[in-house]
């Protein structure tokens, strides 16, 4: 299970998703555990991440990137700057 990231995702590939239809998901700096039960695909307008999962590498993202957690995964999001992605379950 890895999460997949494409960092400053292009606006056409976002468009052709129709990112900017999806719901969006607001949360200040914090640090908490969270568990995938489906595939989640988000944009992130703002904000940075480092998400651990719990049998993996920690990754990096934020502002611009387009990223993918796999159903299953179970990791630790900390949030160092405020985040706000629009986002869709699979």
């Amino acid at each position: 299970m890895e999460i997949q990231v494409a960092y400053q995702a292009s606006q056409v590939h976002l468009n052709e998703l129709g990112v900017f239809k999806w719901p969006i998901w607001q949360k200040e700096i914090s640090t908490f555990p969270w568990t995938y039960t489906e595939q989640e695909t988000c944009y992130f307008l703002e904000g940075n991440v480092i998400v651990t999962p719990d049998d993996g590498e920690s990754v990096h993202m934020g502002k611009g990137d387009l990223v993918t957690f796999p159903a299953g995964m179970s990791c630790t999001w900390e949030i160092t700057s405020e985040v706000t992605k629009h986002y869709c379950f699979n």
